[in-house]
């Protein structure tokens, strides 16, 4: 028997697909943001999404919702603060 043959339809309702663009202040609703633009952030990368998600382990009540957190939470990761401080660097 195949494993998604097995899987009820409540077990697939749990799974949630996050793309970093649903979250990028660089994209239009229309290019697929999906969050308010004072709420998104730039370049966010899959795995900055997997990290926040991994820290929280995801229980939240709305697909929304989750989009929020991890939009709030990528600016605060290790890998953000050294990309911002290493753009203010000017070379000689």
């Amino acid at each position: 028997m195949a494993c998604s043959a097995a899987r009820s339809l409540a077990d697939q309702d749990r799974f949630i697909c996050i793309y970093p663009a649903y979250l990028n202040n660089k994209k239009t609703i229309a290019k697929g943001r999906r969050i308010p633009i004072s709420k998104a952030v730039e370049n966010p990368t899959t795995t900055e999404v997997q990290d926040v998600c991994s820290a929280v382990g995801l229980n939240f009540p709305s697909c929304k919702s989750v989009m929020l957190y991890i939009a709030e939470m990528i600016p605060k990761l290790k890998t953000k603060t050294q990309k911002s401080g290493g753009a203010e660097q000017v070379l000689s």
